[in-house]
């Protein structure tokens, strides 16, 4: 628990970043850096993973400070945002991984699903031409055979929005694949 005079200092100190003064947000990164580094490195395996995730912190710091409505509250909003650019990095990672062993299990498939090699071919220049979103939420679900519950930890997004994207995504699928269909 800090003294009244440290709450003092600290509270001058958040005040000082949300007026905006380098020098103070120099002093907040010197007190804070190493006990941020320490908690990202106990939930991060890679030191370069956390440095990076670090770097991001502090922009999330520099932009949200003013925001900071109770300057005593600077330690457990700082812990905060740090432990909500942990999570983003491991969603992004899990997220990335996931479609990467998508992608691997698609090329060394040597049977399509499909009926045929030209009906996988469509498929997948059907996907293609859709939106990024919508690309991620089918390939994780009918390639990877993720729930609707799992595709939605590995989006970030409530169950509810993965069934809507499926639904908009396939309803995009079929119409790219019937106009692929009518020019053959």
């Amino acid at each position: 628990m800090p003294t009244t005079r440290q709450a003092h200092e600290l509270e001058f100190l958040v005040l000082r970043c949300q007026r905006g003064e380098p020098a103070a947000f120099e002093e907040l990164v010197r007190d804070w850096e190493r006990k941020l580094f320490f908690y990202v490195r106990r939930l991060v395996a890679n030191e370069e993973d956390v440095w990076q995730i670090l770097q991001e912190v502090w922009l999330q710091v520099l932009r949200g400070i003013r925001s900071l409505r109770d300057p005593r509250r600077l330690p457990v909003w700082l812990y905060a945002v740090t432990r909500n650019t942990v999570m983003s990095h491991h969603r992004e990672e899990y997220a990335r991984d996931r479609i990467l062993d998508a992608a691997e299990r698609v090329e060394s498939t040597q049977e399509p699903e499909c009926d045929s090699v030209d009906d996988a071919e469509l498929v997948y220049h059907g996907l293609a031409q859709l939106p990024r979103v919508d690309r991620e939420v089918l390939t994780l679900f009918f390639l990877r055979d993720l729930s609707i519950d799992e595709v939605a930890e590995v989006l970030g997004i409530p169950p509810g929005t993965v069934k809507s994207r499926l639904f908009k995504a396939k309803k995009s699928l079929r119409e790219i694949l019937e106009r692929q269909g009518e020019r053959s």
